[in-house]
């Protein structure tokens, strides 16, 4: 057996209580996990697709040794894939150690229900059954400070009030009890009063290592051939100035662009969660309670195996099943230290709902306007399209940046 597995440390209570409050205690705990492209194979040459930005194309960096190093999920896209963790039905059964916060965007009558059959409707029958648009707090990309609940008026309030106290205390109990993975994975609520913002406590990216940019060619066929010179004219003139035919589906279109990249080196994940941010909340009388259930949250999710299937042309799998996590000190070498076995997740759940129970039951004593909280427990609030109009004249804190 590896050396390395022989010294992993073995998760504990005691463990998990001094890396979320001592303040002499480790730095970060960090990941270095290989990954594969799913039509690769360990030791060969892989084909892969970078995400592409504006002007830019690929975001590829040329290393002072002439190696090239391509970005192929940022920061911010790994957070979004990993908050969803939390959602019901997802399969990972963490839903149950947060708050569940649905957004309604818009209604459609489901047109099968006695009052959608109705030969007459007056405007006071509503449909007993509608349709409902939603999302999940955990699908927006600013989290708490998102332009979706800025114009949801029965949560806003909620979380102006956290993020002002946040912002004038120091006290994060309020946020956390709402909306636990604004801390988690950061935020800014730039578009709020506050302008608070917090650092990530959980970080991921992917690299590729050793990559070359290939180019790739197409050719559209369409039936311009096969048509006759009657035919032909009649589109042109029918082509609205500026537009060619091809765009409509009607010539031959020829194309170049980006191929992806070949990776020789590795492909990699870089995961960690940052204890020096976790260990710098503050949550008041309850300040133990919160950096213990946020870093019980940063664990089940940094630890959990979401699904790699990044954009067409980049879908991959891990490497094997020996990640290896460290626990970073303030100095010295680090520790190897085991969070990724059943075992390890068990003690981890179990640290986590302990310390969610303070923040549970302050949940529960939220008023809501009624009908808000739904049979199972989950929030939902309704989008206000006129909150959303007068937020797009307000001024926020990027702009004043920029």
């Amino acid at each position: 057996m590896n050396d390395a597995i022989i010294a992993t440390k073995k998760l504990s209570n005691e463990l998990l209580n001094r890396w979320a409050t001592d303040p002499k205690g480790p730095v970060a705990l960090h990941l270095k996990q290989r990954l594969l492209a799913v039509e690769g194979a360990d030791g060969e040459d892989q084909i892969i697709y970078p995400p592409t930005y504006a002007d830019i194309g690929y975001n590829i960096d040329r290393l002072s040794d002439g190696t090239h190093v391509a970005l192929i999920d940022s920061v911010g896209s790994q957070a979004n894939r990993l908050e969803p963790v939390f959602k019901p039905n997802s399969g990972y059964g963490l839903d149950g150690l947060v708050p569940q916060i649905d957004i309604v965007l818009r209604k459609e009558d489901c047109g099968e229900c006695d009052v959608c059959e109705k030969e007459k409707r007056t405007k006071d029958d509503k449909c007993e059954n509608p349709w409902k648009e939603k999302r999940s707090l955990f699908d927006l990309a600013h989290r708490a400070a998102d332009a979706v609940v800025q114009s949801s008026p029965t949560l806003l309030p909620k979380v102006e009030k956290a993020f002002a106290e946040l912002r004038k205390t120091g006290d994060a109990s309020r946020l956390c009890t709402i909306a636990p993975t604004s801390l988690l994975f950061g935020c800014w609520d730039s578009r709020g009063g506050s302008g608070e913002k917090r650092p990530r406590l959980v970080r991921a990216i992917i690299r590729a290592w050793d990559v070359d940019e290939l180019r790739s060619a197409s050719q559209f066929n369409s039936v311009w051939k096969a048509l006759n010179d009657e035919q032909r004219e009649g589109l042109k003139k029918a082509l609205p100035k500026g537009k060619k035919l091809s765009e409509k589906g009607f010539n031959d279109a020829p194309a170049v662009g980006l191929g992806g990249v070949v990776v020789r080196g590795s492909i990699q994940r870089d995961v960690t969660i940052n204890l020096v941010a976790l260990r710098g909340l503050n949550g008041g009388e309850h300040t133990d309670d919160l950096r213990k259930y946020l870093l019980g949250l940063a664990i089940l999710t940094a630890t959990s195996d979401i699904e790699l299937f990044l954009r067409e042309g980049c879908n991959l799998r891990y490497a094997d099943n020996a990640d290896q996590w460290y626990c970073v000190p303030r100095r010295g070498n680090n520790e190897p230290v085991n969070l990724v076995s059943e075992e390890a997740r068990a003690v981890a759940k179990l640290f986590t709902k302990s310390a969610y129970k303070k923040f549970r039951n302050t949940w529960a004593a939220i008023k809501w306007p009624e009908g808000a909280l739904q049979d199972d427990g989950t929030l939902e609030v309704e989008f206000d399209l006129k909150a959303a109009k007068e937020l797009l004249g307000k001024k926020t804190d990027e702009e004043d940046e920029g």
